[in-house]
C-alpha cells in the first residue's frame, strides 16, 4: 500500500514572533515493512532549516530557524510511503515473556532501537504499581509475548474510554489510569508502563493511520491526527511488533511510522521556543489517504 501524507502545522500569533527555533520531527523513518518514497517539507512565510541529530530514539530531526519577525508560521510536512507489514500471528513457539525479558536484558545493541533502552523508567512514563498490577494479569512470564502483548492490547481497549477531553498533552499515566479515559497517548504510556514494570522492553510510537478505512471497516480511531501506540521487543527472530490499544489491533498496513521513543518528550512532532508578545493559536491538520484515493 503506497500513502500520500500532509500533516499541516499552523501557529498564529497574537503579536509578533520575533524568533524561533524548533526541531522538526515530520519525515517518516525507516522501519522494517516501511519505505519512505519521497518526502517534501514547506515552511511559510520564511525560515533555515537544517537536519540535526536525534537526542533520544529513532527519528528523521530538522532544526527550523526562524529570524525574522512574523505574524503566523506555517509547516507543511507532505510525504509518500510504501507499507508492506502484514500483521503477526502468535504461534506456539514464540517466545515467552520471561525469554523476552532476559534476552533484553542481555542485549549488546547500542542502536537507537536496541532493546535494553527501553526497559527503563523514562521522564514521562515512570514504573506504577497500579498500573503494573492491572496490566500483570495479562503478563504472566510463561506466557507467549505476542499473545499475551494482544491480550492487554485488547483490554485496554474494551476498559478505556477514548476521551479527548479527559486530559491534557503533559497528564500522567497514572491520572490517566484512574480516569480510565484519555486519548491514544495516554492509552499507550499505560501500556507502556505495565510492560517495563514487568521487565518487558516497550517502544513510544508516533505516526500516522489512514483516515478512510477500506469497504466495509470501521474507521480507526486517531484519525486525521498524529497517532500513538505501542511497540513490544519479543525477542531476536521476532523483533519489534507493533499494538495500538487505542484500536485493540496490531501495527500493520494502516499504521506509517514518523518515530520511536522512550515517550512522548523523545518524539513530539514539533518542540522549541519562540520569542515574542501574546498568545498563540495551533492548527494542526493531518490527511493519510492510499494513493489511489489521492488519485481520485
Amino acid at each position: 500500500m503506497i500513502y500520500d501524507i500532509r500533516h499541516i502545522t499552523r501557529f498564529d500569533y497574537q503579536g509578533q514572533a520575533k524568533f524561533a527555533r524548533c526541531n522538526l520531527r515530520l519525515k517518516p523513518v525507516a522501519w522494517p515493512g516501511q519505505d519512505l518514497l519521497e518526502y517534501r517539507l514547506v515552511i511559510s512565510p520564511s525560515g533555515r532549516t537544517y537536519p540535526t541529530r536525534a537526542e533520544g530514539g529513532l527519528a528523521n530531526v530538522m532544526r527550523l530557524v526562524v529570524e525574522e519577525p512574523v505574524k503566523f508560521l506555517s509547516i507543511d510536512s507532505i510525504s509518500r510511503v510504501a507499507v508492506d507489514r502484514p500483521a503477526p500471528i502468535p504461534a506456539a513457539d514464540d517466545p515467552t515473556l520471561a525469554e523476552v525479558a532476559q534476552a533484553a536484558r542481555a542485549s549488546r545493541d547500542p542502536s537507537a532501537v536496541g532493546p535494553a533502552g527501553y526497559l527503563f523508567p523514562s521522564p514521562r512514563i515512570p514504573l506504577d504499581r497500579d498500573i503494573g498490577d492491572y496490566c500483570a494479569l495479562d503478563l504472566q512470564p510463561d506466557r507467549g509475548a505476542l499473545e499475551a502483548g494482544m491480550a492487554l492490547c485488547q483490554r485496554i481497549r474494551r476498559e478505556f474510554k477514548f476521551d479527548s477531553d479527559a486530559t491534557l498533552i503533559d497528564t500522567s499515566p497514572h491520572e490517566a489510569f484512574v480516569q480510565r479515559a484519555g486519548v491514544c497517548q495516554d492509552l499507550a504510556q499505560i501500556m507502556i508502563t505495565g510492560l517495563r514494570t514487568a521487565g518487558l522492553p516497550a517502544a513510544y510510537a508516533s505516526g500516522y493511520i489512514r483516515t478512510i478505512p477500506p469497504p466495509g471497516k470501521k474507521r480507526l480511531v486517531g484519525a486525521d491526527a498524529t497517532h500513538a501506540w505501542v511497540l513490544l521487543w519479543c525477542g531476536a527472530r521476532i523483533g519489534w511488533v507493533g499494538l495500538d490499544p487505542t484500536n485493540g489491533i496490531w501495527m500493520a498496513n494502516d499504521h506509517i511510522i514518523m518515530a520511536v521513543g522512550r515517550d512522548y518528550g523523545d518524539i513530539a512532532p514539533i518542540d522549541g521556543i519562540v520569542l515574542g508578545a501574546g498568545a498563540q493559536k495551533l492548527d494542526v491538520s493531518v490527511d493519510v489517504a492510499p494513493e489511489m484515493e489521492a488519485a481520485a
